[in-house]
């Protein structure tokens, strides 16, 4: 089954021999959450039409993480209904499955390793996602692969860390060209013939029950029973793919002509709200450069020769084009190549040299606000911009692009410590973000304390040579008002209480 982009895309994690009489193919689905531009579903597919072996596809939604919450696991169930939903007449057995204990998975996975020929599962950069997926596969005793379906550059393509979006941007201009002629199918199981596979075994079934139809379709109190955090609900966005496509749509149409323009304004607002969907692999990025080239009229053959890292003129796009397009590849992945490579990818000292050095060196200055974690929560400061954004984050599971930024800096600087303030940030933002617990929001998150960016001076104090933000400036920027006065601090049902 020789294709070209299985070449860094799929990595056995065994040495295990692939079982040729087993029952069935397994596709184990944990990150690239979509039927759709999907190359470990495609892997999957080749490895059932070889072996004559009908598919399964088995969707896991884990518990037992520190920032598990209803926000949460109402998006991932949002794109278990699509995927139940989209599978169903498509050959493929299709059974999802949600913990109500911890560690119910890895006994599912080694359960059904007595049945399968082989087992696919989905490759991811940080720890936890990846080390829960190989630890699981481990107990297998059949061949295993992890399929990287993350971004437009296979993740073992780049051979090291990059320091900033510069850098990775010119090596990008070099190599990204090459891959990209290696998208994934739009869809992996059409015109495909399968062996039928009704039902799992009969014990498999009755052991391991799918999740029950009204938990998938958004039946009231349905989370109530999972061992979750209850007190973050659900946010107003809805998950899956269907409403990911839904927003890409949308986006391209009404907001990616005014991208360039307007991508900084609060109150413009239109930024893509493709991250969540990218973050819970609803939507793949191949999927969202197909819905730009069809737009648009671009292609390929518009990329031109290597700029030197500048970020505009390679692409070969309009202007607004090539400015969604350095956030969509180059700083996306370029979180993802950190996380990939860097096991510390969330801890304090991975940040530069420099940044810990002028960030150690003020840590003593004082403050002249300083709040404790559950005023900044319930976004109660002196700063009315600020709390905005907090309570846009608590509300809506988002902040505006822009102001996230202001959003880290102000936590920096109100916070005792460098470190308090970094785990403050991955706290909140992991708690409610529907795009936390990502490479990408890593990378906001810590380029807030100096990764990925340079010294700047004059030297301050608490932020030394880091980079400063100040809201009165950016309310000079940008026009805020209306921002403030719709996220403005007030009572909500069911937070803070």
């Amino acid at each position: 089954m020789p294709a070209e982009w299985h070449a860094l895309r799929v990595r056995p994690v065994n040495d295990a021999l692939v079982r040729r009489d087993g029952d069935f193919v397994l596709y184990w689905m944990s990150a690239a959450r979509r039927v759709n531009f999907n190359f470990g579903l495609e892997r999957a597919v080749e490895w059932a039409r070889e072996l004559q072996r009908p598919l399964v596809v088995l969707e896991t939604l884990p518990c037992g993480d520190r920032w598990d919450n209803d926000r949460l696991h109402r998006f991932a169930l949002d794109g278990m209904r699509d995927n139940r939903d989209a599978l169903a007449t498509s050959g493929a057995l299709y059974h999802p499955f949600v913990e109500t204990s911890p560690g119910q998975e890895r006994k599912l996975l080694a359960a059904l390793g007595e049945h399968v020929c082989i087992v696919v599962a989905d490759d991811f950069p940080t720890p936890r996602p990846v080390g829960r997926i190989t630890s699981a596969l481990a107990e297998v005793r059949v061949r295993a692969e992890v399929v990287d379906s993350n971004g437009l550059l296979p993740m073992r393509a780049a051979d090291r860390v990059y320091p900033t979006a510069f850098a990775f941007r010119r090596f990008l201009q070099h190599e990204l060209p090459k891959y990209l002629g290696q998208a994934p199918k739009a869809n992996p199981l059409a015109r495909v013939e399968l062996r039928p596979i009704r039902k799992l075994p009969a014990d498999l079934a009755r052991r391991w029950q799918a999740a029950p139809a009204d938990l998938l379709d958004g039946a009231p109190n349905g989370l109530r029973e999972l061992p979750i955090d209850h007190s973050v609900p659900a946010a107003a966005t809805r998950g899956g793919p269907a409403a990911g496509v839904a927003t890409l749509r949308r986006f391209v149409r009404d907001g990616l002509s005014r991208y360039g323009e307007l991508r900084n304004e609060p109150e413009q607002d239109v930024a893509s709200g493709l991250s969540p969907y990218l973050h819970f692999g609803h939507l793949s990025v191949h999927q969202v450069l197909d819905a730009i080239a069809r737009a648009t009229g671009w292609s390929i053959e518009r990329i031109g020769q290597p700029v030197g890292g500048r970020k505009t003129g390679w692409w070969g796009a309009a202007a607004t084009v090539e400015s969604f397009l350095d956030e969509l590849v180059t700083w996306r992945e370029l979180g993802y190549n950190f996380c990939w490579q860097r096991d510390d990818f969330d801890q304090y000292e991975s940040l530069p040299a420099w940044a810990r050095q002028t960030l150690e060196k003020h840590a003593g200055d004082r403050r002249p606000h300083a709040y404790t974690p559950e005023e900044l929560e319930r976004g109660e400061t002196h700063d009315a911009l600020w709390n905005a954004a907090q309570m846009q984050l608590v509300r809506e599971g988002r902040i505006h692009n822009y102001l996230r930024m202001l959003w880290g800096k102000k936590i920096l600087e109100w916070s005792p410590t460098p470190r308090a303030a970094l785990d403050l940030l991955i706290h909140l933002n992991n708690k409610y973000a529907l795009d936390g617990r990502n490479p990408n929001s890593y990378s906001g998150i810590f380029w807030c304390l100096g990764r990925y960016d340079r010294p700047w001076f004059p030297e301050r104090p608490i932020f030394g040579t880091i980079r400063y933000m100040s809201s009165e400036n950016t309310a000079r920027k940008v026009r805020v008002r209306e921002y403030i006065a719709r996220y403005g601090p007030r009572p909500q049902a069911g937070l803070f209480a």
